[in-house]
């Protein structure tokens, strides 16, 4: 929720509480998962132990402590990704790629070698690992604590520096404050912020995030396989997040129109959020695997692997199936019938008007966000591998219910503040938001 939005939290909460909040807690959750799954055996008991023993805030430094500079080897793995992924976004060849017109009337540009990236970084890495032996495959599991430290502290910089940049030399003219430097900060006080050509957005979120994710995974299953001999348990949680981040950047240009992109700003909640949150707790049931290997068996492996792999390719098919219709104007069918389109005028803050499309067929004939769905539970398949015996595995399909929850109730607001009467006439045509007949 933008300033542009207005919030049915009183200001003081939405502004001021909720963004010390998450800046207070968040970066210490962080190592807290990290330290639980790599030395407590992923129980939130053992660390609630020591906790009792030592004191929260001792505990807290004593696992900080070690890693909260990072390393010489962190900071250069880092260094050296960070480049490699803003020249392959530079120099690999792509299509230009409009995204959405902003409010105030700016359209972003961006390239569509996403997917393209993604297969060169998975490819540099294994003949990096294991073709020329320049580092061991293991390299970010054996680096992942002062990694997360460097990740951190160069963060909570960069967002300053973001705040800055958007307050006194913005890249177009979505920019502003609020005048709540807490929130400006946290929330960011530009939409589409450029360095020397390179979207800042489109790096921290798809190319260092997203992109990251398929790495740490490598690592993560490289280690188990390392120390324990690699289960299938490992095999099926690995695999379908394969799947998920494949298909992400097949649908890269798809995710440059979505929510996070069009509506949030470049601040703390999303660049710190993909530079820190994403790399630890997105993988977190994968390094928890790397410890506490599971041997499913065919039949349960294959089982979860198929039900797991549904619900990804049905949440891109969602995705996908509106995307087509936009692209087309209409003209196309969805699930072999023609769909039912609600044309939609809006007005941008320069006072030009605008038309698009709201889809009221297919997979959006059932449930105005019925997407959210096969996303949740695509990332509890993948964190099923590890079985019931501790929460931490689970965390993040919590995390992520809840942020879709949230997103659907923020989505809502903006598209009926956006459509007026067009939005009323498709939640008459589809009354539910999320769960067919139920929400």
């Amino acid at each position: 929720m933008t300033e542009e939005t207005p919030s049915r939290v009183p200001q003081w909460i939405h502004k001021t509480l909720v963004p010390l909040f998450l800046l207070t807690f968040c970066p210490p959750t962080v190592f807290i998962f990290w330290y639980i799954n790599t030395s407590l055996g992923g129980s939130f008991t053992a660390f609630w132990d020591l906790v009792q023993t030592n004191g929260l805030f001792p505990t807290l430094i004593n696992i900080w402590k070690p890693v909260f500079f990072g390393s010489p080897t962190a900071w250069k793995i880092l260094a050296c990704y960070s480049i490699f992924q803003l020249l392959l976004m530079r120099f690999v060849p792509g299509k230009p790629f409009l995204g959405p017109v902003t409010p105030k009337g700016n359209i972003p540009i961006y390239k569509a070698n996403g997917f393209s990236c993604y297969l060169i970084s998975l490819v540099t890495f294994c003949l990096g690992s294991y073709a020329f032996h320049w580092f061991s495959p293991t390299i970010i599991y054996d680096n992942m604590g002062p990694m997360l430290g460097a990740l951190n502290l160069f963060s909570l910089f960069f967002c300053f520096f973001l705040y800055l940049k958007g307050r006194f030399k913005p890249s177009t003219t979505d920019h502003g404050i609020s005048g709540n430097p807490f929130f400006d900060y946290y929330w960011g006080t530009e939409l589409y912020p450029r360095l020397f050509g390179w979207d800042i957005k489109q790096f921290t979120n798809c190319r260092f995030g997203m992109m990251g994710w398929s790495l740490i995974l490598f690592s993560y299953a490289a280690k188990q396989q390392q120390l324990y001999g690699l289960s299938d348990s490992m095999i099926v949680a690995v695999a379908l997040q394969f799947i998920y981040i494949s298909k992400f950047f097949l649908w890269e240009t798809g995710y440059l129109r979505s929510l996070d992109i069009m509506h949030d700003r470049a601040g703390f909640y999303i660049c710190w959020g993909c530079l820190v949150w994403l790399p630890c707790i997105y993988t977190s049931p994968t390094l928890y695997l790397v410890h506490n290997p599971n041997h499913l068996g065919t039949y349960l492996a294959s089982g979860i692997f198929l039900a797991g792999a549904a619900s990804i390719i049905v949440n891109y098919l969602a995705d996908r199936q509106r995307q087509v219709v936009r692209a087309k104007n209409g003209n196309c069918f969805v699930w072999r019938r023609r769909p039912h389109i609600i044309p939609a005028i809006y007005t941008t803050h320069n006072g030009e008007t605008k038309r698009s499309l709201l889809l009221a067929s297919g997979w959006w004939g059932i449930a105005r966000h019925f997407h959210y769905i096969p996303e949740i539970l695509g990332s509890f398949f993948w964190s099923m591998p590890a079985l019931f015996t501790h929460f931490i595995p689970y965390f993040y399909v919590a995390y992520l219910t809840l942020l879709l929850l949230d997103r659907a109730f923020r989505h809502d607001q903006r598209c009926a503040d956006k459509y007026g009467p067009s939005w009323d006439q498709y939640c008459e045509r589809v009354p539910y938001k999320i769960i067919p007949f139920v929400f």
